[in-house]
């Protein structure tokens, strides 16, 4: 049998003996009848010869005067040895024909079910107290991964035990850092802290299409406390400040926020702590306002306004805070957002501002060369989007919003207002044409705009999912498939990984009408040619491979499509 299944322990003579050798320089006991019963009690129970503590008991049994054939027969009669006949099932297991691996995760998820049943945070901490040091089997068991995961497990359960603390400090010195990015005990110890956000950050570093989640994970655990917050904000910062990939660690600082005021949390002061121009203080306090309050107020805004008219402005930075742009876009480009229209101005020149402006060598000139084209971008566009006006009318404003979307900020501005006007529950039952107007300039937005790619992805998904109960069955599919048009062409303006996933995922959930699947695939079969990337070859062949898929596309010999894309994949790639 494996020596994991061993449960006798090693009683080494000269370590035994050393043991008994203090026994000389011990304190008297004052009530020897006490500790003889306490030390009966324990001997009563099963199998107690086998645990840990079981020679300082002895220790402290014979120091009161205990009997040695009292306690010889007490831990006779009460040995069960339930070890060793776990250990003997799983040798006759073995025997059987089950193979050892299987027979140790038997025996390892039982352990592990058990543990979790009666673990006592209060006994784990007596560990330390009674051995004085790490116990070697500590060390052996953090070596393994399914017992790693179980301390893991624990530790989320009680954060408070001080075993579990000191286990997770040594399985970060142990190099695996990596494994508890969502342990909330690390971020209880600066350590291990240390190393689990390093290794986070460069998780991040690494993705490329699955950053999101990378993301996601990095700004929970960050986002564990305040201390973490503050302590991982100013690191990030920090990095942020270098040449080389400061600007990136700008945008994870940015998301952590997010994450943060999406949990409820007020982190402005701690923002704005670590955003420069702490000498333009009236605007700081505006914007402060705002940003606590996640509203805009006309007063507020009419002291920024001051301040970035002034020939001594503020810096721009200050109005790049996310949640600050995306109150203005909102504000001004949201279906049923009511503005004032004295101030309607302030709001367009502030998102102009903070869409074109930039900082010059020169202290105190920012470069603002683009600022008055975009403000008149914001104006038409704006106007427009206020409008209320039909899809036929919308149409003698198409030069308009096509030449002002080529502005990143506007572009963003008509997919904020076209996610409101589509999400409606009547405009598809209203909607007259193949391809509505508003879902046209979604494909504009994607040709000029990549760093939109993935917003219109989810818009163009949460639309396809959608249920239109009121429309017949022949016309949702038309719907779908005009929305798969709008994916395919997202796909051909660079969004291939994401687009892709999206739609084998639909194909392996089979919640979606394999006409789609099918009808998806023809239509990239038809918009695409070598070379491919292996990525791109793992995420389309098993679809183009599919006879239910693909079977109906297929002609005799390998002239179609279908055929073709199979043959080169196999020429030119390694196919599992």
């Amino acid at each position: 049998m494996p020596s994991q299944y061993e449960e006798e322990r090693v009683w080494d003579g000269q370590n035994h003996n050393n043991q008994y050798e203090e026994e000389g320089n011990e304190d008297v006991i004052e009530n020897p009848e006490e500790v003889l019963n306490e030390c009966l009690e324990k001997f009563k129970t099963p199998d107690y010869i086998m645990e840990p503590g079981i020679f300082g008991q002895l220790k402290r049994y014979f120091q009161a005067g205990g009997n040695p054939e009292q306690v010889i027969e007490q831990l006779s009669m009460n040995y069960n040895a339930v070890a060793q006949m776990a250990n003997l099932l799983a040798e006759w297991l073995i025997l059987g024909g089950v193979k050892v691996s299987e027979v140790q995760a038997m025996v390892e998820n039982h352990l592990k079910d058990m543990i979790l049943k009666t673990f006592d945070p209060k006994k784990a901490d007596t560990i330390f107290t009674e051995e004085g040091e790490t116990p070697a089997w500590l060390t052996e068991m953090i070596e393994h991964p399914t017992w790693r995961s179980l301390i893991y497990r624990l530790a989320e359960e009680y954060p408070d035990c001080l075993m579990l603390n000191f286990t997770i400090k040594l399985i970060s010195d142990a190099g695996f850092q990596g494994e508890i990015t969502s342990i909330s005990t690390a971020a209880q110890q600066i350590e291990v802290f240390s190393r689990v956000l390093k290794s986070a950050i460069v998780g991040f570093l690494q993705s490329s299409d699955d950053w999101q989640n990378s993301v996601n994970e990095c700004a929970k655990m960050v986002c564990h406390g305040a201390h973490t917050y503050v302590y991982s904000q100013v690191i990030v910062h920090i990095l942020s400040q270098e040449p080389r990939g400061g600007a990136i660690m700008k945008r994870l600082s940015q998301e952590i926020t997010r994450c943060a005021q999406q949990g409820g949390h007020d982190v402005t002061p701690i923002t704005l702590a670590l955003t420069s121009g702490e000498s333009w203080r009236n605007a700081r306090t505006a914007l402060a306002a705002m940003l606590s309050r996640g509203a805009l107020n006309p007063a507020d805004i009419s002291v920024l306004f001051r301040a970035y008219t002034q020939p001594d402005s503020p810096p721009v930075h200050l109005l790049r805070i996310p949640q600050f742009l995306e109150l203005l876009v909102d504000s001004l480009f949201k279906l049923g957002s009511k503005l004032n229209p004295e101030h309607k101005s302030k709001y367009m020149y502030l998102l102009a501002y903070a869409a074109s402006v930039c900082e010059s060598p020169s202290p105190g000139k920012p470069v603002k060369d683009e600022l008055k084209a975009t403000v008149q971008a914001i104006e038409k566009v704006h106007a427009v989007c206020s409008s209320s006006a039909s899809s036929s009318e919308l149409i003698a404003e198409l030069p308009t919003l096509y030449h002002c979307i080529r502005f990143p900020v506007v572009g963003m501005g008509v997919l904020v207002w076209v996610e409101c006007v589509v999400t409606e529950p009547s405009y598809f039952k209203l909607c007259t044409e193949h391809c509505p107007l508003h879902l046209a300039l979604l494909d504009e937005v994607a040709s000029c705009h990549p760093l939109l790619h993935h917003r219109l992805l989810r818009l163009l998904v949460k639309l396809f999912e959608s249920p239109q109960d009121e429309l017949e069955i022949l016309v949702q599919l038309e719907l779908k498939k005009m929305l798969l048009d709008r994916m395919v062409n997202l796909l051909s303006r660079g969004c291939v990984v994401p687009v892709l996933r999206y739609i084998k995922q639909c194909w392996q959930r089979g919640d979606t009408d394999i006409s789609l699947i099918r009808y998806f695939i023809t239509e990239v079969l038809d918009a695409i040619a070598p070379p491919y990337t292996p990525e791109f070859v793992q995420l389309v062949l098993p679809m183009v491979e599919n006879e239910e898929i693909t079977g109906t596309m297929r002609a005799e010999g390998e002239n179609d499509p279908v055929s073709e894309f199979i043959v080169h994949c196999k020429a030119h790639f390694v196919v599992v």
